[in-house]
């Protein structure tokens, strides 16, 4: 069974037959066989080495909020009922849950802040090496802010859009943040004001989360989860937007690329750099200094006469996937096995789903893992400063470092597998509307006459517990096959990207009515948006629609999905989905399920509240029946044919 877990698998199958069953990509079975014949583990070995995994946190219900614990509850009703300070089920499980919302909150703001002080600083000559790459769109943003631009030079504009945007963090008063009042739709505005949950500032909601779980704060398990979703729409709708707005103001806004994908994009003539983490801003950076002709011609004289082979890793591959064609290697799990391969000289990361590990496995390699943040450093990694005054200057240093290990390579441990595939990325908002001509006339028509039954947007992470990239394809396989044109980013879009669904020619798997506007437009029926940030971008397209049609996102027939969860980041994304009146699948069960009210909350109360709620689901398949008889329902209500 596809949701059966990984590890019940082995206890079924041979060592050989296991590797074959965790993943859906052919390159991880073949460099799981490398790695235990290297005597390296990677993160499905340790996976296995966890189990059983505490039942008790899996059902949410542990609590180290005080050191008066750790207190659990016993789901059984045989034991404790509630923690030493009172604390039932629902409370612990609404404070813990919070807790990720809040993480994934700040990761995915974090992010924004380190591109909005890169804005700042231009205007000041204080970052030489970036420049305002998309005028149009700091122009609109600025407008949306309240910014007078009337008369003003570019420089002057972005000084306050940024003055403004870094302000959003920690503004005082009660006043919305200005992001939300730029881009969500009034419908949606007055619904939020109404249920209490408007944003005020990003880091506000944030601390707030934390002040309200700290033990003897609040114990209710609805305002606890109010605050959790207020956070989750400062993400969304402010810090996750910021990022993307801002990275393409910078470095330009994606239109659709050819490139190609999987761990065959490594070369062996060439000295190969991944680049991993989340942050465009050293990724771009990286990209240029490899075309440094110095450096070229340093890694030829080194050996390589391939040159300089920058591949992507997880979501900064996204970034440089969608705007200079850079090739991608791979997901998140696929991160050690990229080390495995024996042909990667330098891993550069900045933050976000980087595993420790890759360190250890590096070790047993000749390949040197850099780090480059300040809020990111790494036990066995070299650790170099990105400096963004000095960019290009740090990138080449860094670049460097990889070249000259390339002779330390050794020729017999290097096996790259041959898998690799075509694909086009790059469809943000704006690249979308240009397929249509312009404007969103035709996809409206196309949602009213039935021709496309909806769309869903499905987002990233995989995750070791179940098989890897399987829940992705079949449930986007099956999505379209029923008309229902899918959009999403993240992990999710890399593992399009390997299995064939973002060439063209994939609208021959869809349905009737998709597959034809697929064909009249080039496009595939399944969409790449961007990294896991760049979930504002579906945010937006959304918003858009549904003003366009004059109904609240709420109405649209439209879905969410993330079929392979793992991180907070998805935890608040998530929750600023179904914040935003849209109905979302969760294939790994999140850590709640120890309380009844808390489920009950957000499979069920939050729609009434806020138009969306959560639907869990390991099965893909089902998953996708059950998405389906939504959108039908969605299209009964606006009147539209099945």
């Amino acid at each position: 069974m596809p949701e059966e877990r990984i590890y019940e698998r082995l206890m079924k199958a041979s060592r050989k037959e296991f590797y074959r069953s965790v993943s859906m990509d052919s390159t991880v079975e073949q460099l799981l066989e490398k790695a235990e014949k290297d005597g390296v583990e990677t993160a499905w070995h340790r996976f296995l080495a966890q189990q059983p995994q505490c039942g008790f946190g899996q059902l949410g219900v542990c609590c180290r909020n005080c050191n008066m614990g750790p207190c659990r509850i016993d789901p059984f009703g045989y034991g404790p009922q509630k923690g030493v300070c009172g604390a039932t089920a629902d409370t612990i499980v609404a404070r813990n849950l919070i807790r990720m919302i809040a993480a994934g909150a700040a990761a995915h703001s974090d992010h924004a802040r380190d591109i909005a002080e890169v804005l700042a600083a231009i205007p000041e000559g204080r970052a030489k090496d970036y420049k305002i790459t998309d005028e149009a769109k700091l122009m609109d943003l600025a407008k949306r802010l309240g910014v007078d631009v009337e008369g003003k030079e570019l420089n002057d504009v972005a000084k306050e859009v940024a003055e403004v945007l870094l302000m959003e963090f920690g503004k005082p008063g009660e006043e919305p943040l200005k992001l939300v009042e730029g881009y969500a739709p009034e419908k949606r505005r007055k619904i939020w004001e109404k249920v209490g949950v408007m944003p005020r500032a990003i880091d506000r909601e944030v601390v707030e989360i934390m002040h309200r779980t700290h033990m003897g704060v609040d114990a209710d398990p609805l305002s606890l989860i109010a605050q959790g979703i207020r956070a989750s729409l400062g993400d969304g709708w402010g810090g996750s937007l910021m990022a993307t707005l801002l990275s393409d103001i910078l470095l330009g806004t994606p239109k659709p690329v050819k490139s190609i994908a999987n761990l065959g994009v490594l070369r062996e003539d060439a000295v190969n750099i991944v680049v991993h983490g989340h942050n465009p801003i050293l990724s771009s950076k990286v990209v240029e200094a490899a075309r440094d002709p110095e450096l070229l011609e340093l890694a030829k004289k080194a050996g390589a006469s391939g040159g300089i082979n920058v591949v992507g890793m997880c979501c900064t591959g996204n970034e440089v996937l969608m705007r200079y064609g850079i090739p991608i290697a791979g997901n998140m799990l696929q991160q050690e096995l990229a080390i495995i391969t024996g042909a990667v000289e330098a891993v550069i990361v900045d933050y976000q789903c980087i595993m420790p590990a890759i360190a250890n496995v590096a070790s047993c390699y000749h390949t040197k893992v850099i780090t480059t943040e300040p809020k990111a450093h790494m036990p066995g990694a070299i650790h170099i400063e990105f400096d963004k005054e000095n960019a290009l200057e740090t990138a080449k240093k860094i670049v460097r470092v990889a070249v000259e290990n390339f002779p330390n390579r050794v020729k017999e441990r290097v096996f790259i597998p041959k898998e690799k595939m075509e694909l086009v990325a790059g469809f943000s908002v704006e690249a979308i509307l240009e397929a249509l001509g312009g404007t969103l006339d035709p996809l409206a028509e196309a949602l009213k006459s039935g021709k496309i039954k909806g769309v869903a947007g499905i987002v990233g992470c995989v995750n070791p517990k179940v098989r890897h990239d399987y829940s992705h394809v079949t449930l986007t396989k099956e999505l379209i096959k029923n008309d229902i044109l899918v959009v999403g980013t993240g992990c999710w879009a890399i593992a399009m990207s390997k299995h064939g669904l973002f060439k063209p020619e994939a609208a021959e798997l869809a349905g009737p009515g998709l597959k034809e506007i697929c064909k009249s437009l080039g496009i595939p029926p399944a969409l790449h948006m961007g990294s896991c940030v760049d979930c504002s971008r579906m945010l937006i397209a959304l918003a858009a629609l549904a003003d366009h049609l004059g109904v609240d996102i709420s109405d649209l027939p439209a879905v969410g999905s993330a079929p392979e969860w793992m991180s907070e980041k998805a935890v608040s994304i998530g929750t600023y989905f179904v914040s935003s009146g849209v109905f979302t699948h969760l294939g790994t069960v999140p850590p709640v399920l120890g309380s009844k009210g808390v489920v009950e909350i957000l499979t069920d109360k939050a729609e009434d509240l806020v138009g969306g709620k959560f639907y869990v689901e390991p099965d893909p398949i089902k998953a996708a029946q059950t998405m389906i008889q939504v959108i039908k329902e969605k299209r009964k209500k606006l009147g539209w044919p099945e």
